[in-house]
């Protein structure tokens, strides 16, 4: 049993990687949201989920005009990347603005709903949409970057066996990577950045600096919603299918991503991400063998929730977080 699990550690860490990472940068978004408001954003998986229904659209349409003859299939999808983090971040905003800052000083529970219901709200427009035009809601976008590249991994040792990534394995996992350095550096190095960290520290304080919490908080809610949107796009291109209801269980893992690494801790999320992609698919490639055929792939999500049920039980804070008193 031993010897099979070590063989298929190759292929592991590839599917792992790359569903971590879109973990990863989802889970950014939910930290962003709870470190300035400490409201847990539920609707932000349907905002990945929009992206990639947008993405998804663009990249039919382009392909359609013939795009990909006349130009490079990367060139097409970086321009579909920017132009549907555009669109998703100014619907972060608008979501911010219309249900959120109302009700900005009431008591949690109601902004919580709240983020549930525009949840609902963005999956059935979305579904009503994607019926409307293609007359079903399940939607398969265009093959790019489908060509499979094989890694001899049995070359590094006769026990592991050779891995197949995908052509797209390698663009998402760049694109992802680049997002998160990115982020990483627009937090910590940019006047912007700055003030997200202060507002995020103490937000009456930081009114009275002359910072603008409001603005602050609306450029926390674009770049969140920005990046989740395009890592829709990637998912999109990963995986080929998608639904209006993608958002709900991958935004659940997210948010399973950013409580592991540290809620409200960047970092922590992005390593909460790539932890939680490699644990599940070790969970899915190995599950039937360690359960002796009781438990098979597909419970590879419950593995993910039992996970987040240990670190609330046992280290509540996180892996990378710090305990916290609760401000008044």
């Amino acid at each position: 049993m031993l010897t099979e699990m070590i063989q298929n550690i190759p292929q592991v860490l590839i599917d792992g990687l790359t569903l971590g990472a879109v973990y990863a940068v989802i889970a950014i978004g939910y930290t962003m949201v709870y470190g300035i408001l400490e409201l847990i954003n539920f609707a932000h998986g349907e905002i990945f989920m929009t992206g990639a229904f947008i993405g998804t659209a663009m990249l039919i349409v382009l392909t359609g005009i013939g795009w990909v003859s006349s130009v490079p299939t990367i060139i097409m999808l970086i321009v579909v990347l920017l132009f549907t983090a555009i669109l998703t971040g100014l619907l972060g905003m608008g979501i911010e603005r219309v249900a959120y800052r109302p009700l900005r000083n009431m008591p949690r529970l109601i902004p919580l709903i709240t983020a549930i219901g525009v949840s609902f709200l963005l999956q059935d427009i979305v579904r009503f949409i994607a019926e409307l035009k293609k007359g079903n809601y399940i939607v398969t976008g265009p093959s790019l970057f489908n060509s499979q590249l094989s890694i001899k991994a049995s070359s590094i040792s006769s026990i592991f066996t050779d891995a197949t990534i995908k052509q797209s394995f390698v663009i998402v996992l760049i694109a992802a990577v680049l997002m998160m350095i990115g982020l990483d550096f627009f937090v910590n190095r940019t006047k912007w950045g700055m003030a997200m960290r202060a507002v995020a520290q103490d937000r009456d304080t930081a009114a009275l600096m002359t910072i603008n919490v409001n603005k602050v908080i609306s450029i926390t809610f674009f770049v969140g919603s920005a990046l989740g949107g395009a890592t829709g796009v990637l998912f999109a291109v990963q995986y080929g299918t998608i639904d209006p209801y993608i958002g709900f269980i991958l935004g659940l893992k997210a948010f399973t991503a950013a409580v592991l690494g540290g809620i409200g801790n960047i970092r922590g999320a992005m390593f909460g991400g790539l932890l939680l992609g490699l644990l599940e698919m070790f969970a899915s490639a190995n599950l039937t063998l360690l359960s002796h055929g009781v438990f098979g792939a597909e419970y590879k999500d419950v593995f993910a929730f039992i996970i987040l049920i240990l670190v609330l039980l046992f280290k509540p804070e996180g892996l990378f977080g710090k305990p916290v008193t609760e401000k008044v």
